[in-house]
């Protein structure tokens, strides 16, 4: 189990490495915590530089590098680190990871792989390519240094009733609840085409669930993490879910309103305040802006035609 204590010695070892990101009061009692800001565009940085470093301090960090599965952020985080870092780095990807996200991954210097059309059959490809180079495994979501750096979030937000944050695989939400512990209500928000953390929390379990969503490229998980589903079971975390046209409506938002450019995937937290009573006051973890600005572009067009 990942406690307040893992992650305050993961903010110990990634100081330097990554950006404190600011928070700002967007009106009286909503704050926007601007992680979209960080290093490779979204929060994995962190886990990635904490998984990575640890494996240095451990001495067992293989001369093969290191291996990651994923949507396109965690990829873009762990190349980012092991590129910072002097690591080779191979990174499994979907065929319908977004064209952007796989151009910087290339920029970075990571060794692209193309596998299936969700990310659970990337991460089926990688652990081929584990056995057979020896490399080091850094899971998107679900290794305890990876939900121990993504919580160092938490330790940078403002006090507040409630915390909202988008879930894929949950190693964020994870995290951000060992941070904040019972100081704040934490709320799961998710697609409705990929409610992986809502039907755990149903079934008593992590599940498979199917992966149908426009937030599907970073939120695209076929099933929760276990430290994740443990973590948020443990500290009460409610979990929301919002349709597409919601999510792609907070987008629009937060550009026209506060030109601030985010993923699918970052705007379903914001979605997410619509479908809470009493928020009290809130902040909202933007946890990602690696989006094709084109694609924001054509949805505020259509809408304002």
């Amino acid at each position: 189990m990942v406690n307040r204590d893992d992650l305050e010695a993961a903010a110990r070892r990634i100081e330097g490495y990554i950006r404190p990101t600011p928070s700002y009061e967007v009106r009286p009692g909503l704050w926007f915590k601007l992680e979209l800001l960080q290093h490779s565009g979204s929060f994995k940085a962190r886990g990635a530089f904490n998984r990575i470093l640890a494996a240095r301090e451990e001495g067992t960090l293989p001369s093969a590098g290191v291996i990651v599965a994923s949507g396109g952020n965690a990829g873009l985080g762990v190349a980012y680190a092991a590129a910072t870092l002097g690591v080779r780095a191979e990174v499994f990807v979907p065929v319908t990871a977004p064209a952007t996200k796989v151009a910087r991954l290339r920029d970075l210097g990571a060794h692209v792989h193309r596998h299936g059309r969700e990310y659970a059959e990337a991460h089926a490809a990688s652990m081929i390519a584990v056995a057979e180079t020896g490399a080091m495994f850094v899971h998107a979501y679900d290794q305890p240094e990876i939900v121990a750096g993504q919580g160092t979030v938490g330790l940078e937000l403002p006090r507040a009733d409630t915390v909202l944050v988008a879930v894929g695989g949950g190693g964020l939400v994870a995290g951000v609840a060992a941070a904040v512990g019972d100081r704040s209500r934490v709320v799961a928000v998710e697609p409705e085409g990929v409610p992986t953390l809502h039907a755990a929390l149903a079934a008593g379990a992590p599940v498979d669930v199917v992966v149908d969503s426009v937030a599907g490229d970073s939120l695209g998980a076929r099933r929760v993490g276990t430290i994740a589903f443990d973590l948020a079971v443990r500290n009460n975390v409610a979990s929301v879910l919002v349709t597409d046209e919601e999510i792609v409506a907070a987008r629009r938002r937060l550009w026209l309103e506060h030109r601030l450019a985010v993923e699918h995937g970052a705007a379903a937290a914001l979605a997410g305040l619509d479908r809470l009573d009493d928020p009290g006051t809130t902040v909202v973890v933007l946890c990602g802006a690696n989006t094709d600005p084109s694609t924001l572009y054509a949805e505020t067009a259509h809408a304002t035609r």
